[in-house]
C-alpha cells in the first residue's frame, strides 16, 4: 500500500487529502502538490480506523496537541480516556499517548481506538520497559525491542512517532563540551544517551533508521523526528548540542523523505522570546522546509502552575515565525500528571496562541471567525458571543456569575457601556441620547 507521500506523488489525490482540502478551505490539488513537496502531512495511519484526518504543514492552519497518557503512580487508563474526550471537546487536533505505567499496550490500544483525532505516540518509553521486564535494566535493551515496539505500535494504528534519533555521539560529544545548566530533560533523549554512554555506542534508533522507515512506510505513520537534546532551560537554549542534533534532522528528514515516508520535526522546549524567530526560520532552512512541531516554547523558567501561559506566549511567536504544530502546555507542566481541568485549559491556551499565529499568518478563516465575533459585540449579541467564543461554556458562564439575565451591557462598564453609547449616534433606534435619558 502507498502512504499518502508516495500517491501524492504520483499525482493522486486521496479520501484523506480531500478531507483535510475541505477542513482548511483550500483546493485539494494544493494539498496534493504540498504533501508531495513534504511541506505538508497528514498523520493517518491505515489501520485507525475512526480518524478524521488533519493536515499540519504550509498554509493550513496551526494545530494544537494535547500530551495524555498513564504513568508509575497513575496506571488507570480511564482517567486518560476522560482526558481524551476533554481534549477532543476542547479542539485539540492531536493528542500523544506518554503512557509510562503498567499494560502499555492496553493504554494505546483503548486511546486509539477511542479516538477521533490523530494519536501519537513515543516507542522508546515501550522499549525501555520492555528492556527492564525483560533485560534488567534500560542499558540492556536491543534493536529487537525496539524495532518490535515500532512494528506493533505502527500496527495498532499510531499517525505518528516521535523517534529520538538525532541524538548522536557527535551531537552528545559536543553538550559535554559545551555544558549545559539543565543536560537533557527529555524524557525519551535521556533513555537514548543513558544507553549510548553505558554501552559506548551510536544511537541504536540512528543506526536502524532505514528499518524503523521500512515499518512507518507499511503502515503510513508519520515520523516526527524528535529533539532529544531540546533545551529545558532559557540559559540552553540555541547550543551547539541543540544545533548539531538539528542539523542530523535535516539529514533524516531526507532519508524519510527518499523512503516515501511522511516526516515532520520536533523542536525546543524553553528558549528566550528573542531567540524563537530565528531558531523557527533555522529550522525549516535545516529541515527542508518539513512541518515543525514544537512545546511551547515557554519564554520563562519561573512560572510554574502558569507555564501553559509562558508556552502560548512563546507558541504565537513560533507559529508567526513558521510552526506548524503546537503541543500543549498544561498548569501542571513541571508539577505533576494534569487533572481533566489542566487539559482543558492547555488545549484552550494553545489553541488561542495558534487562532492568533493563523490571524498574522493571514488566513482566510480565521480572520472571518474574529469579525464574527466583533460583530456580535458590536451588537451586544450575547448569544453571538458564546456562540464564537473559543471556550463557549466558560463564557457564559463569567457572564451568568457577574451580570443580571437581562443586562444588555456588561457589570465592567454598566450604564457607562462604550458600546451601547456610540450606537446610539452610528444607528440610532428612537433618536435619543444616552445622556439625556
Amino acid at each position: 500500500m502507498a502512504t499518502q507521500l508516495e500517491m501524492a506523488r504520483e499525482g493522486k489525490i486521496t479520501d484523506e487529502m480531500k478531507l483535510v482540502a475541505e477542513e482548511e478551505h483550500i483546493d485539494a490539488e494544493v494539498i496534493r502538490q504540498r504533501v508531495a513537496a513534504g511541506t505538508v502531512v497528514i498523520c493517518a495511519n491505515v489501520n485507525h480506523k475512526n480518524l478524521r484526518p488533519r493536515g499540519v504543514g504550509e498554509g493550513l492552519s496551526v494545530k494544537v496537541n494535547a500530551n495524555i497518557g498513564t504513568s508509575d503512580s497513575f496506571p488507570d487508563i480511564a482517567p486518560e480516556l476522560k482526558k481524551l474526550d476533554v481534549a477532543v471537546a476542547a479542539g485539540a487536533d492531536a493528542v500523544m499517548d506518554l503512557s509510562t505505567g503498567s499494560e502499555l499496550d492496553k493504554s494505546r490500544r483503548a486511546i486509539i481506538e477511542h479516538s477521533t483525532i490523530m494519536v501519537g505516540t513515543v516507542p522508546m518509553y515501550e522499549a525501555c520497559v520492555m528492556a527492564q521486564n525483560e533485560h534488567g535494566a534500560v542499558v540492556n535493551m536491543t534493536a529487537e525491542d525496539i524495532l518490535s515496539t515500532v512494528e506493533k505500535q505502527a500496527k495498532d494504528g499510531a499517525d505518528f512517532m516521535t523517534i529520538h534519533c538525532g541524538v548522536t555521539r557527535e551531537a552528545l560529544n559536543r553538550l559535554t563540551a559545551e555544558g549545559r545548566r539543565m543536560d537533557i530533560v527529555s524524557r525519551g533523549g535521556s533513555f537514548v544517551t543513558g544507553w549510548m554512554l553505558h554501552n559506548e555506542q551510536e544511537n541504536p534508533f540512528y543506526q536502524h533508521y532505514d528499518e524503523i522507515l521500512d515499518i512507518c512506510r507499511k503502515y503510513d505513520v508519520t515520523m516526527s523526528l524528535g529533539d532529544s537534546l531540546r533545551p529545558g532551560c532559557i540559559a540552553d537554549a540555541s547550543d551547539s548540542a541543540q544545533i548539531t542534533e538539528l542539523i542530523t534532522l535535516g539529514e533524516l528528514t531526507q532519508r524519510a523523505r527518499r523512503a516515501g515516508v511522511q516526516v515532520m520535526v520536533e523542536g525546543p522546549g524553553h528558549m528566550p522570546f528573542d531567540q524563537i524567530a530565528a531558531n523557527m526560520k533555522l529550522q525549516k532552512r535545516l529541515c527542508h522546509n518539513a512541518p515543525f512541531y514544537v512545546l511551547g516554547p515557554l519564554v520563562t523558567d519561573v512560572a510554574p502552575g502558569y507555564d501553559h501561559i509562558t508556552a502560548a506566549i512563546g507558541g504565537t511567536l513560533a507559529a508567526v515565525s513558521g510552526a506548524d504544530f503546537l503541543c500543549y502546555v498544561t498548569p501542571a507542566e513541571h508539577l505533576s500528571l494534569p487533572t481533566e481541568e489542566d487539559v482543558h485549559v492547555g488545549v484552550i491556551t494553545a489553541r488561542i496562541a495558534a487562532h492568533a499565529a493563523d490571524i498574522a499568518r493571514g488566513l482566510p478563516s480565521a480572520i472571518a471567525w474574529d469579525n464574527r465575533m466583533a460583530e456580535a459585540r458590536r451588537n451586544l449579541d450575547w448569544e453571538g458571543q458564546f456562540a464564537e467564543a473559543i471556550d463557549p461554556a466558560h463564557a457564559r458562564k463569567v457572564r451568568a456569575a457577574r451580570n443580571n439575565g437581562d443586562e444588555e451591557g456588561c457589570s465592567m462598564c454598566g450604564s457607562l457601556c462604550a458600546v451601547k453609547i456610540v450606537d446610539e449616534y452610528f444607528r440610532p433606534k428612537a433618536g435619543k441620547c444616552p445622556f439625556n435619558d
